[in-house]
C-alpha cells in the first residue's frame, strides 16, 4: 500500500469546500413554486413539453439543480457539481431550439446525472480516492459524448464506494451517502449509491451507473428506482476509470437508471449499439421486439446462498400474483448450485490478492465495508484453510467455507481454469434453467434483504451473490419496486444468516424498516436487452394495475411517501 508520507486531510477538505461553493452559487429556492412540475415529471415527458413550447431546457435545469441540492443536504449523494457550465448547455440548447423549432436530440434538455467513474472532460473523476483528486479528465468517456450529441445537460456526478467493491456508498474523500426512506440506519446501496439516492429524490431525470456485481440493481432496489443491467457489449464503457484497469473475468457494464421503465428504455435506445473510441460495442441499436402476450416466468424467492428475508420471497410471489392475473404463466424453478457463482465471482476477483485494486488508497483509510471482500487473500494459507474445515465440520457451513477457499491468490493456470468453469456454468444454467423450463424471463430477489443498515456490508458482503450471480453469467436484468415493506424458507449459510435474521445486530428487522421499497430482477437471456425492457414494463404494469395509488414509485415518489406520513 502507499506510504503514509503526507496527510491527506487538506485534499479531503479543499475538494469538500470546492463542492460546497459549487452547491451555494446555485443561487435557487428549493421550494420555488413552480418546481414540482418539472422534477415531477418523466424524461419523456419534459422532452414532449420543450418540443411543444411549453417548457425551456433552461428553466426544468433549474428545477432539478434546486432539486439535486435539496436531496445531497438529505443524503449526502453529490461529488463534483459544475451547475454553471451546465446552464450555460441549457441556454445553448434554448437558442438553437428558438431558432430552428428542432429538438438537439431524444434527450433535449434532459438533466441527467452521472456516476463519479465516468469521464467528462475538465471534471476529476476520484471514485473517492484522495490521490486522484486535482487530475481532471482530458476527454470525454465514449457514453458522455453520445449523451450531449443526443441534447441531455450534465451537471453533477454521485459518489460511489470506495474501489467500487462495494454496496455501502462511502468513501473517505466525500464521505456516506444516506438511503433517502431512512437516512439514519440505511445506506443506499453501491457502487452506484449516489445516482440512487439521487433519482429516488427525484435530483435528476435520468442517471448512469454501472454494474460488475450489481452496482446498478443494489442502489436502485436500496432507494426504490428502476434499472437496466445490459449484457457485455451492448453500451461502450470507454473512459469509465476503475480500480483494476484491464480485469475481464466478470465484465463490467455500464447502464441506465431512472424513474420509471419508459425512461429507462428511453437512455437505453439512446446508448444501445452506439460506437465509441475503440468500437467495443456490437453495432445493434436497440431493436424493436414484440413481447408475446402471453409470456412465461420462471422465479424463485431465495437464492440458495442465503435464505431471503420474508419481505424479499412476498415481494417476489406477490409480483407473480399479479402476472398470473394477467393471464401469464408462472412456474417456481430449481437453480443449479449458485454458490459456484459466487466462487466463482471471489475466486476471479481476488486472483491477485486484491494487490491491484488497495494499492490506490494511498493514504486513505480502508473502509469497513472492504474488510470481509479483502480478508481471505491476507490470511495464511494454513489459517484459511483451518478457518474453512472449521466452518464446514464444527459449523456445518459448507457454502461460505467454499468461498472462503476461492479467496486466495491465483496462478495463470488457476485463473484460466476458473474462467472455463465459468463458461461451464453458463452453459449449464441454459441447459438447466432457461432451456428445460422454456422461459421468456426470470423474476427473482434482488438480495436476500431489502437495504443494508449502515456498516452491514463489513461483514455481508456475500449478500450480494443474489445479483453478481447474472454479472458471472453475462445475462441482462432489469430491477424495479413491486411494494414497501409491511414464511420462512429453506436455509443456505448458516454464519451468514445468523447475523442478518437473528440476535441484537441483526440486519432484517421489518419494524424499522416499515415503509422502504423492496426490488425485485427480472432477467433474460444473453442479448435479449430489449425483451427484458419490455417484460419489465409488463411487470411495472400488472403491479399497478393490482396496487393502483398505493404502490407510491415514479417521479414524486419520494413526496408523495413523506405526506403520507405526515397525515398518519
Amino acid at each position: 500500500m502507499w506510504p503514509f508520507t503526507s496527510s491527506n486531510i487538506p485534499i479531503i477538505e479543499a475538494k469538500r469546500a470546492e463542492r460546497a461553493r459549487a452547491l451555494e452559487s446555485a443561487g435557487v429556492d428549493a421550494a420555488a413554486a413552480d418546481h414540482a412540475q418539472y422534477h415531477g415529471a418523466t424524461a419523456t415527458q419534459i422532452v414532449a413539453r420543450i418540443q411543444a413550447g411549453e417548457w425551456t431546457a433552461s428553466r426544468v435545469l433549474e428545477a432539478y439543480i434546486a432539486r439535486a441540492v435539496f436531496a445531497h443536504s438529505k443524503t449526502n449523494c453529490l461529488t463534483e457539481v459544475f451547475f454553471d457550465r451546465a446552464r450555460k448547455q441549457a441556454k445553448e440548447l434554448d437558442a438553437e431550439f428558438a431558432s430552428t423549432g428542432k429538438l438537439k436530440g431524444p434527450l433535449h434538455g434532459v438533466p441527467i446525472s452521472i456516476k463519479d467513474q465516468f469521464e467528462i472532460e475538465g471534471i476529476d473523476n476520484t471514485i473517492g480516492f484522495t490521490q486522484w483528486a486535482n487530475k481532471p479528465a482530458t476527454k470525454n468517456a465514449d457514453l458522455i459524448s453520445t449523451l450531449l450529441s443526443a441534447g441531455a445537460i450534465l451537471y453533477l456526478k454521485t459518489n460511489v464506494p470506495q474501489t467500487m467493491l462495494a454496496f455501502e456508498c462511502s468513501n473517505p474523500l466525500w464521505g456516506r451517502t444516506l438511503n433517502p426512506y431512512n437516512p439514519s440506519l440505511y445506506t443506499s446501496g453501491g457502487s452506484s449509491g449516489g445516482e440512487g439516492a439521487l433519482l429516488a429524490l427525484d435530483g435528476s431525470a435520468l442517471g448512469i451507473g454501472s454494474d460488475i456485481g450489481g452496482s446498478l440493481r443494489i442502489p436502485a432496489a436500496y432507494c426504490g428506482v428502476y434499472s437496466l443491467k445490459p449484457g457485455h457489449g451492448r453500451i461502450s464503457y470507454i473512459g469509465a476509470r476503475g480500480p483494476v484497469p484491464g480485469y475481464d473475468g466478470v465484465k463490467t457494464v455500464a447502464g441506465p437508471m431512472g424513474r420509471n421503465v419508459e425512461d429507462v428504455r428511453m437512455l437505453t435506445e439512446v446508448l444501445l449499439g452506439r460506437q465509441g473510441t475503440q468500437y467495443d460495442v456490437a453495432p445493434v441499436g436497440l431493436r424493436e421486439v414484440e413481447v408475446p402476450s402471453k409470456l412465461k416466468f420462471g422465479y424463485y424467492t431465495s437464492d440458495g446462498f442465503i435464505k431471503a428475508a420474508p419481505a424479499c420471497q412476498r415481494a417476489v410471489l406477490e409480483t407473480v400474483d399479479a402476472l398470473r392475473k394477467q393471464g401469464h404463466e408462472c412456474v417456481e424453478i430449481s437453480l443449479p448450485d449458485t454458490s459456484i457463482s459466487t466462487n466463482l465471482f471471489v475466486g476471479l476477483s481476488s486472483a491477485d490478492a486484491y494487490k491491484t485494486l488497495l494499492s490506490h488508497l494511498g493514504p486513505d483509510k480502508k473502509e469497513g465495508a472492504l474488510f470481509l471482500v479483502t480478508l481471505g487473500p491476507k490470511l495464511p494459507g494454513f489459517v484459511r484453510r483451518f478457518a474453512a474445515w472449521t466452518l464446514e465440520t464444527i459449523l456445518g457451513d459448507k457454502i461460505f467455507a467454499s468461498a472462503l477457499r476461492a479467496a486466495r491468490t491465483k496462478t495463470l493456470t488457476e485463473y484460466w481454469a476458473l474462467a472455463a468453469q465459468r463458461d461451464a456454468f453458463t452453459r449449464e444454467w441454459y441447459t438447466q434453467v432457461w432451456d428445460k423450463y422454456a422461459l421468456d424471463g426470470i423474476i427473482a430477489p434482488v438480495q436476500a434483504v431489502p437495504q443494508l443498515p449502515h456498516g452491514g456490508c463489513d461483514n455481508y458482503s456475500a449478500l450480494a451473490t443474489g445479483t453478481f450471480l447474472y454479472n458471472i453469467l453475462d445475462m441482462p436484468a432489469g430491477t424495479l419496486s413491486p411494494k414497501r415493506w409491511e414464511t420462512e424458507g429453506g436455509h443456505g449459510s448458516k454464519v451468514m444468516e445468523k447475523g442478518i435474521f437473528y440476535g441484537p445486530q441483526k440486519l432484517y428487522d421489518p419494524e424499522l424498516s416499515k415503509g422502504m421499497p423492496v426490488n425485485i430482477q427480472v432477467v433474460g437471456r444473453k442479448w435479449e436487452d430489449e425483451k427484458v425492457l419490455g417484460m419489465m414494463k409488463v411487470v411495472d404494469e400488472a403491479l399497478q394495475d393490482i396496487q393502483g395509488e398505493q404502490r407510491m414509485f415514479g417521479p414524486g415518489a419520494w413526496d408523495r411517501w413523506q405526506k403520507s406520513l405526515e397525515e398518519k
